[in-house]
This record gives C-alpha cells, structure tokens and sequence, in this order.
C-alpha cells in the first residue's frame, strides 16, 4: 500500500509492503449493508503530516492495483490555517455504484445492457453503505476523461452528447463516473490554484460535519466546491454556526445542498431517498419527519431550504452546455452589476461576458427567480428561501430539463417535474412546468448572521482558476480577500 498526498503534487507518504489478506466475500445488498470485512491492517498518521485528501494506491502480488482514500483533518481544536475547504464526501457516497448501483440507478445492470435508464433508476437504493470500496472510474478517473460539460456548442441538427465522443467510445465509462469524487475534479483543481498562491487550508468532509454547530468557527471562512450536493441537518447546523460566529462562505459549487440526507449506524450508513422521500413507507423517512426526514432540502416540510444558507438554488438555475440544456450556449457569464466588489480591479463592465471559452457555466448551475428593476439591473424575484437582499453580478441562462417537444433523445435525467414545480413555484401546473425550463446560472453575495456569502453559482468556477483566466482569478483573490483569506507572496 502506497499512501501519497495529493494536491498541486502527489507526495508519497509512506509505503507497507507484505499485507496478508484473505479473499472477501461480497455480501448481498452490499450497497446498503457494507461488505463487513475483518482489519487486516492499522498504522498510525504521524504528527506531522499536513491535513488534506490522501491517496491509498493497493498493488496485488499479480500487478493488479486499485485506489481508496482518506481526508486527514486538523486535530480538535487546532486550526492551522483561517480557511477550511469541505470535501463533499457526501456526494461522493450517493454516486458510489461499487457492488452495482447507487443513489441514481443500478449502474452495472444499465451498463450491462439488462435494463434500460428507467429500469434502472427503479433499483436505485435510498440506503448507502460507506463500508465498501468505491467504484474506480468514480474514485480515480482515467487518464484523459474529458469534463461533465460539451466544450463546443450543438452544430445545427447535431444530436446531443454528453462529452467527447470519441473517447466515451473508447473508454465506455459509467455515466455517473464524472459527477463526484476528488482526483482530476473540481476540488482537486481549486486545491491545485491554493497551493500554487499560497492559500494555506484546512481539511473537512461532510460527514465531519456530523458534530455540527461549532467546528467550523474558527475560520474566517470556508469553502464548498464543485458539487457539494448532499447535506445533512448537523451539516447545515455547522454552516450556520460559522455565520452566527462572523464567519464567512465561499461557494464555488453548483446543485448545492440540493438532497437532504441522514447518517445512521454510527455513520456507517447514508440515507438517501430524494423522490421517495414523500412516500407513506416509513422506510424512507418523509419531509413530515421534519429534521431527520430526507428529501429535497427546498421542501417546504422541513422549513429550511438551501437557499437561506447559499442565496441561490438548483431549482431555479439548472444545466448548461449539457445535451440539449441550452446545447448552444455561450459557456459564458454576461456581467450586470459591474460595481459590485467582487468586481474590483477586474476592469469589467456592463455587458461584458466572461469564460466562455473556458467553459465556466456548465454542467449544474444555482440561480434564483428574476425581475429587472428601475435601473435594469437584475434582482432576486421571490423564490423559496431567496434572501431579499441578494445581490445579483452577473447571469447566464439554464434549464432543469431538455425541451420534450425535442426530436432528439434526451440525455439529462428531468427528475419528477410535477414535484418539483409544486416546491419551487408552489403549484403542479402546465405555467410553473415552463417555468422550470426558464432558469438562469448567477453570481451572487449577501450577508447571513455576523458574515457573507459569495456564491458563483457553478460547478466549474474552477476550471476557470486551472486556465489562468484573468478574471476568474481576481475575482476568486477579491473573495478572498473581503473574507479574510490570506493569500501568498505571488499576491
């Protein structure tokens, strides 16, 4: 077992040879219940090795190979820096189909050509084990795999298509191998660009979390990237104790803190029932159950939608540049409010569009409902959780689902549309059903308790730190730097 350090560089920790091991049996229902395995291994972390996400490559004698992981967080109250960035571990597990299927679909049986995409998400599972290994293409990508977003727009009658064809073909990865996990993504990217500029950050996972109010008070401010999709309620609670406590939240994530999750068995096991949430089964704890129901964090049942924390929701935002979801799009944020502080020093101006050839809005997009006021700026219109005083920077358009009336076949999942127009515009009808498909990605700010919250509204903000764009990047620093981020010499 070689243990590496993985950030801007993968630092070989430690390496353990001679593992004696047996051959596990693989039990059934192994998603849910974990494989249950004996220990045939301990070591100890030594004091001096740096928090953060921590490879564990594990080579057989024949050659053959396969990569689990770790988070190493600072001890109990010992912050080391005034940042903390929160692996969304969380998200990880509910794309995990290592056994067969995940929170989405039976992954393998899809794969395999035994059902097709809705037989699959029949035998998709509300109960997920963190006691098994992860799915490798999920875990550790192969070399080349290309982003969860078209690099071009759709060419007239262009079918749509998830990526790059040509190595999808070759390749053959799962569909839901692209949404999750560190290495090659979007944490990994941002970890990249803080460690490169001397942003010193301490390491979370979301099931860290768990203890709730309090451990993340210490720091000035704290980080959620790429696709932090999966909360619990002790999660939210700790968010919200950092604002109480002057701290502030950095978003660079997009679908953020959409599902609403439990732990049980001593956080063996993550329950996730999104649709099946309102089901009269007591197996999946309906929104009725208040707090430790599971559901859409935006239910009106819980009282507590996502947007209170992040200002903004995947309800009102959507895809981009994904399949037909705006297939033509510019990738770009067209910027509204150029006097905004996030914008200082950008020379940015009204109109301008930024990222589009990066592509920065893409894939999964936060947003909320929209009017333009008297000086034709835009302004947040309503929206569940929303707060009044949000202010809007910049947009871009994006669509919970592609156009039915479309001759193509679909690729994005649209989820139970009827649900979701009863929770975000409070009623099932052919009007709000529209509306859905009228979202927009934004940028956005407003304060929350004793701090604020700076939201880009999109998974892949950071892609845009990894190109090296200009304003991406002063952006990313002014965030920073209004929040008490110290950044290093190359400043």
């Amino acid at each position: 077992m070689k243990i590496s350090r993985v950030g801007s560089t993968n630092e070989l920790k430690s390496t353990v040879e001679d593992i004696a091991i047996d051959q596990g049996e693989i039990p059934a229902n192994v998603e849910s219940c974990g494989c249950n395995w004996p220990v045939v291994l301990r070591f100890t972390i030594p004091a001096d090795w740096k928090t953060g996400y921590y490879d564990l490559y594990l080579a057989g004698a024949e050659g053959e190979g396969t990569h689990h992981f770790f988070n190493l967080k600072p001890g109990p109250g010992k912050p080391r820096s005034r940042a903390a960035i929160v692996l969304a571990t969380n998200t990880y597990q509910a794309y995990n189909y290592w056994g067969g299927a995940n929170s989405y679909a039976h992954v393998e049986k899809l794969m395999r050509g035994e059902v097709d995409a809705a037989g699959s998400e029949q035998e998709a599972k509300g109960r997920l084990s963190r006691m098994r290994p992860y799915a490798q293409g999920l875990l550790m990508p192969r070399l080349g795999q290309p982003r969860l977003v078209n690099p071009a727009p759709r060419e007239l009658g262009m079918a749509a298509h998830p990526a790059t064809p040509e190595w999808m073909a070759e390749h053959q990865p799962s569909p839901y191998d692209f949404s999750a996990c560190f290495v090659g993504k979007w944490e990994h990217a941002f970890v990249c660009w803080a460690e490169e500029n001397g942003v010193e950050l301490d390491y979370f996972t979301d099931q860290d979390l768990e203890a709730g109010a309090g451990i993340l008070d210490p720091y000035r401010a704290v980080f959620l990237v790429g696709h932090s999709e999966y909360w619990s309620a002790p999660a939210r609670d700790a968010i919200d104790s950092l604002h109480e406590a002057g701290g502030n939240l950095i978003v660079f994530s997009g679908n953020t803190a959409y599902w609403k999750v439990r732990w049980e068995e001593d956080g063996q096991v993550m329950a996730v029932h999104k649709w099946r949430g309102e089901s009269d089964d007591p197996l999946w704890g309906t929104p009725e159950e208040g707090r430790d129901g599971t559901h859409m964090w935006s239910h009106p049942a819980f009282g507590r939608p996502e947007a209170e924390m992040t200002g903004l929701s995947f309800l009102y935002g959507g895809y981009h540049r994904l399949g037909l979801c705006v297939g033509r799009g510019s990738a770009a944020y067209t910027i509204y409010d150029d006097k905004h502080w996030a914008l200082e020093g950008t020379d940015l101006y009204y109109g301008d569009c930024i990222g589009g050839d990066i592509p920065l809005v893409g894939y999964e997009n936060d947003g909320c409902p929209i009017r333009f006021d008297r000086r034709g700026l835009p302004v947040p219109d309503g929206g569940f959780g929303v707060p009044d005083d949000l202010s809007i920077i910049a947009l871009a358009p994006a669509t919970l689902f592609e156009d039915p009336a479309a001759p193509y076949p679909p690729i994005v999942p649209p989820g139970d549309i009827a649900i979701l127009a009863r929770i975000a515009h409070g009623e099932d009808n052919p009007v709000n059903r529209e509306r859905l498909q009228h979202g927009h990605a934004v940028m956005a700010s407003f304060r929350r308790g004793n701090g604020e919250v700076f939201n880009a509204g999109t998974t892949e903000w950071v892609h845009g730190l990894a190109a090296g764009d200009p304003y991406i990047d002063r952006i990313t620093r002014n965030v920073l730097t209004r929040f008490g981020v110290p950044i290093g010499a190359s400043d």
